[in-house]
């Protein structure tokens, strides 16, 4: 047998080169000395069409950061599936990602049902599904699920704050529900509950589910309307919200009217149901909304108008989905910043779970990314708004968990 010697003088500069030269750069699939690959799932087309703007957004702000030299010198390329919003499509779309596109990770697949029936395959794959675009409390279990992790506030302390607001300023409503059967609807619907605690029998008087295949929620507006409720908790994604906010109205029906954030897009939700329809709608805010006037002067407001205009001029300077895309994007492009050379998957979800007080500068004042080993949830305050016919107007103090 022969040993291989090594050159002399390759020996002389292995000796002299510094720590840093020598460590090795490490990648996984999808990852290489000039591009980091991504995936990414999103109903462009179906019932939650509407959040396609999404993808859109995102894509539009990588190419931003290519054009200006990528992060680290490698550049952002997203491929980008449409689901339309079905589980079973979503699972075939993970799978020709992770298996033949072989991306490095899986980013912002959106929708609670979608992301349920990838969330087993991707932890026994170890492949990242990273910042899911749903708030469902299950994304943050970094025991059970290392390799998923969400990123807008939950829904459940989403359902709390709401029903804390209720048992605050009005102890003796009745309250009506509507909410989407689902994994989505009822994590919203379990918050609402825990928050009424033992009040909740005797304040709720009537729920009413919808099916997302669903054409309209007319019926179970009818429903409700008919319980005799003053007060109304609208868990819906943008379709059924646009739907609900314009049935309630043009029957008459006048509760005080509480909308989950996912659908409080102006542009893409109190437009089509009727500006003059929604004026009155109580949420939860933790981006700056591009109708306020309040943010008119703010320089990343400014900043984000500007690259709309640039990346993404087709898409509707009214809706705030595209503030959460281009703040999502942003949080995604620190984590692979922090990543460095060490491209592995492991080492991308250890990046996202070290995310320190990092301020993405369209979140509103105060509100910053916090995330550890044992903390999946990287932002967990909101703040009230209520629609004046033209905007969201925020009210109370900033709360969360």
């Amino acid at each position: 047998m022969k040993l291989k010697l090594m050159p002399v003088a390759a020996l002389l500069a292995a000796a002299l080169a510094s720590p840093a030269a020598l460590a090795q750069k490490k990648y996984d699939p999808g990852a290489s000395d000039k591009e980091v690959l991504l995936g990414h799932i999103n109903p462009y087309s179906g019932p939650a069409s509407a959040y396609g703007t999404i993808g859109r957004v995102i894509a539009a702000y990588f190419k931003k950061v290519n054009q200006e030299g990528g992060v680290n010198g490698r550049m952002l390329n997203m491929i980008s599936y449409d689901d339309g919003y079905s589980p079973p499509k979503t699972v075939e779309m993970a799978r020709k990602l992770v298996e033949q596109d072989k991306v490095l990770l899986i980013f912002q697949p959106l929708g609670t049902p979608p992301n349920s029936a990838i969330h087993k395959y991707m932890n026994a794959k170890k492949v990242p599904q990273l910042f899911v675009a749903t708030g469902a409390t299950k994304w943050n279990d970094p025991k059970k699920f290392p390799w998923t992790m969400g990123w807008q506030p939950n829904y459940q302390t989403e359902g709390k704050i709401y029903a804390q607001h209720i048992l605050k300023t009005r102890p003796n409503a009745r309250i009506a529900v509507l909410y989407q059967n689902d994994d989505y609807g009822k994590d919203y619907l379990k918050g609402f509950h825990d928050g009424l605690g033992a009040r909740a029998k005797a304040m709720i008087v009537r729920e009413a589910s919808y099916e997302v295949s669903d054409p309209t929620v007319d019926s179970q507006m009818a429903q409700l309307q008919a319980s005799g409720a003053d007060t109304f908790f609208n868990i819906t994604t943008p379709k059924f919200a646009a739907q609900a906010i314009r049935k309630a109205w043009d029957s008459g029906w006048k509760p005080v009217h509480y909308l989950n954030n996912v659908s409080v897009g102006v542009g893409a939700v109190l437009k089509p149901a009727g500006l003059e329809k929604a004026v009155g709608l109580i949420t939860t805010n933790y981006i700056k909304d591009p109708t306020d006037p309040q943010w008119k002067d703010d320089a990343a407001m400014k900043g984000w108008t500007d690259f709309m205009q640039k990346y993404y001029p087709e898409g509707d300077l009214t809706d705030n989905t595209n503030v959460y895309g281009y703040a999502v994007a942003k949080t995604l492009a620190q984590t692979i910043k922090q990543a460095g050379n060490d491209l592995t998957r492991a080492n991308v979800m250890q990046q996202a779970a070290s995310l320190k007080n990092f301020e993405v500068d369209v979140l509103l004042p105060g509100i910053k990314i916090n995330t550890s080993a044992s903390d999946f949830a990287p932002i967990e305050s909101v703040q009230l708004a209520r629609f004046d016919g033209k905007t969201w107007v925020r009210f109370g103090e900033v709360m969360g968990n």
